[in-house]
């Protein structure tokens, strides 16, 4: 039986180490204090941070909403002002047999289909501008398919050539060919202007009047706001030069013209500077829209940060055979396609909270406004954090996507 141990035997605890253990109880007690006090300050602050995302997000949601307003603000007022710019126009079985007849006269009858058409730009006002360009509509029926002439119209001479080489063996300038046939049979005359397209959205209107696609665009389409391709969005391009109010020009004329050059954007889906820098400094187009179209977006070339036109391929075979950001802008909404790795339009729709929506297809709505909206298009992205992370972004309204897409994918 083990000894028992009474009070005088149990060992004593010198004062020192008494001391010692009351300081440490001490300061565990102010510790555990503090790391509740932290841990409220922890909670406030994360309240805080994310009652000013919230406020962030509502801001960045009214300006897209505001901008919505202004674009279309000055889009109805170029509307308003365009009605007075419609010259109707009906091409007649009797009159498509008078333009056969004018063809035998060779360039006089010829420069008279193309009086007609209305689709010379006259640059001199009065008769004796007419006569000029009467007499230049004759000069150029008259050096038939040469590619070295470019006249005042909406058509691609050099690109027509080679996208319908018949032409060439017709003997027909291609204004002429476009005019007489090509424009019935679905020729696009110009990288952009997409024939199809326009053709099926307004196929009413072309069955009532007879008119061929761009000869409908150009008298009477851009004065009511109908786009010449899936590419070139005229309320989003009139809004960047509200000018065109004023002066009536064609809004896909003054872009190939001047816009371009300028750097205006054709579409939100289409960002030249972005675009142009995955290009050599020496390689860079003019106009880089047309470049995408006919070069850029076979080579993989992106358009936007956000859509990859070699993954498009890959993952949506149904969209072989056609331009693949056209091809999504037509079917994105109904198919709910997703536009490239960056961007899953299935989890976006699921997240997107009901309410107004700022474009039909999920990439579009999401750009436009819906980016603010909070909804995921993407796993581990969130959008106030990121804005945390990176603040000069706020200012500029530039998608987190955007901005992390363009960082993984340097042009």
């Amino acid at each position: 039986m083990p000894p028992k141990i009474t009070a005088d035997m149990a060992p004593r605890v010198p004062s020192e180490v008494s001391v010692i253990i009351g300081k440490v109880e001490h300061l565990a007690s102010r510790t555990t204090a503090l790391q509740a006090k932290v841990q409220q300050a922890g909670r406030q602050e994360a309240l805080a941070l994310a009652g000013l995302g919230v406020a962030l997000l509502e801001s960045l949601t009214a300006r897209a909403r505001a901008e919505e307003t202004i674009r279309s603000t000055i889009f109805a007022r170029y509307l308003s002002a365009s009605r007075s710019r419609v010259r109707p126009d009906r091409r007649s079985r009797l009159r498509r047999l008078a333009e056969r007849v004018l063809n035998r006269f060779g360039a006089i009858g010829r420069g008279l289909i193309i009086l007609r058409s209305g689709l010379w730009h006259t640059a001199i006002p009065g008769w004796k501008g007419q006569v000029a360009s009467f007499l230049a509509m004759v000069s150029h029926a008259r050096r038939g398919p040469d590619p070295a002439t470019q006249p005042p119209v909406l058509i691609d001479q050099v690109w027509y050539l080679k996208t319908y080489p018949g032409v060439t063996r017709a003997g027909l300038s291609p204004l002429v060919h476009y005019l007489l046939a090509g424009g019935y049979q679905g020729a696009c005359p110009h990288p952009l202007f997409d024939a199809s397209d326009y053709g099926e959205k307004n196929a009413a209107d072309l069955a009532a009047t007879g008119l061929s696609p761009l000869v409908h665009f150009v008298r009477v389409g851009a004065a009511r706001g109908l786009n010449p391709h899936p590419l070139f969005d005229l309320a989003w391009y009139v809004a960047q030069v509200p000018e065109l109010i004023e002066t009536g020009e064609n809004p896909l004329a003054h872009f190939l013209r001047v816009g371009a050059g300028q750097g205006l954007s054709p579409h939100w889906l289409f960002k030249p500077a972005y675009y142009s820098s995955q290009l050599a400094s020496g390689d860079r187009p003019a106009n880089p829209l047309v470049h995408y179209l006919t070069e850029g977006s076979a080579r993989g070339l992106r358009p936007h940060p956000l859509f990859d036109p070699a993954w498009y391929r890959e993952h949506h075979p149904q969209s072989a055979g056609s331009e693949p950001l056209s091809h999504y802008l037509r079917h994105g909404e109904d198919e709910r396609l997703s536009p490239g790795p960056w961007f899953d339009s299935e989890r976006y729709l699921q997240n997107r909270r009901s309410g107004e929506r700022f474009a039909a297809d999920p990439l579009s709505d999401y750009l436009l406004g819906g980016a603010w909206t909070g909804a995921q298009a993407h796993n581990g992205l969130h959008v106030s954090r990121y804005y945390a992370a990176h603040p000069e972004l706020a200012a500029q309204a530039i998608t987190p996507l955007e901005h992390a897409a363009a960082q993984a994918n340097p042009a």
